[in-house]
């Protein structure tokens, strides 16, 4: 940190997946060797107990802090501050349980476990036996926004000449921009891709609809010679199918948005992601399809308007 002016706090991290076991049971979790910078550097909290101090990474103590949902896994049924634990062939005392974060690029952070970056130099992994220490990453928190990109280049600087590299760096160092930049390129095209299928469906339903009506009028023709012979205009014919066709796209939509809303509902319930659908989109979507229905409805709705009463009347 002093060799970059830049960068207020630095947060050196191993990471690797192990089996924690309670008695009977156990979960396969992420286990994080760090230092207590961590916490203020990943804006993490603790929702009871304490988090791994820098005499728990001096001493190399064998503590760790849980994620809620690794905690009540684990131990469902008592409080996990005091227990014990065991990560890999070695015994850890229960410091504290993490206030929950959710999820972050499809992991899920309370399900990880957090101890001393020392203990798990020496006890779990992250020792190279050609390089020494091996970190997985560095979290680093700029002095202010305007320091980003002067930190991200400093410590470009200095790993290069830590790494002695002359071409290709054999690193990659990301900030949150990067983070959100991806993020939204997946987006984006997650967008595009949806938009593309939403319009096929569009066109194919459209279609439809178009071939329910013309159906509908070969089979009606009779009604409409005599709504005609009774004083109904070639208007009132093309409104009465506009209509008919309007409905039954709107109703097709209506079924949709219900199925929409019960998935995005029940991602809800099975996933930590906050899907939800709001009122303007049932509404976008219903208008849509009912525009849909009038735009497929025009050729069998000026097909029924134009039929002649009297060659109708003929096939009663």
């Amino acid at each position: 940190r002093q060799q970059v002016p830049s960068v207020r706090r630095v947060a050196p991290q191993i990471s690797g997946q192990h089996v924690l076991q309670v008695g009977p049971r156990s979960a396969n979790a992420l286990v994080n060797g760090i230092t207590p910078e961590f916490l203020a550097v990943r804006k993490f909290d603790v929702a009871r107990g304490r988090f791994v101090s820098a005499q728990d990474v001096k001493a190399a103590r064998s503590v760790v802090a849980l994620g809620p949902d690794l905690a009540g896994r684990l131990l469902p049924q008592q409080d996990p501050v005091g227990a014990r634990v065991r990560i890999a062939g070695s015994t850890f005392a229960v410091i504290g349980v993490m206030a929950p974060k959710g999820a972050a690029f499809g992991s899920n952070q309370d399900e990880a476990a957090y101890i001393p970056l020392s203990t798990m130099v020496n006890r779990i992994s992250g020792r190279d036996p050609t390089y020494g220490i091996s970190l997985s990453f560095i979290s680093v928190e700029a002095r202010d926004g305007d320091s980003v990109n002067a930190a991200r280049f400093q410590i470009t600087n200095l790993l290069r000449q830590r790494h002695r590299i002359l071409r290709d760096d054999d690193f990659s160092v990301r900030s949150q921009k990067d983070a959100l930049a991806i993020v939204g390129r997946i987006s984006d095209g997650l967008t595009l891709m949806l938009a593309a299928m939403g319009s096929i469906s569009l066109l194919v339903g459209g279609i439809g609809i178009m071939n329910i009506m013309l159906v509908a009028v070969s089979e009606r023709t009779q009604e409409i010679g005599l709504r005609k012979a009774v004083g109904a205009h070639r208007r009132d014919v093309l409104l009465q199918f506009l209509i008919e066709a309007a409905i039954l796209s709107a109703l097709g939509g209506l079924l949709g948005s219900t199925a929409g809303v019960g998935a995005v509902g029940l991602v809800s319930l099975l996933t930590p992601l906050p899907a939800r659908v709001g009122v303007g989109t049932v509404l976008l979507t219903l208008t849509l399809s009912a525009g849909i229905g009038l735009f497929f409805g025009v050729a069998p709705a000026r097909r029924a308007a134009s039929l002649d009463p009297i060659v109708a009347l003929r096939r009663l």
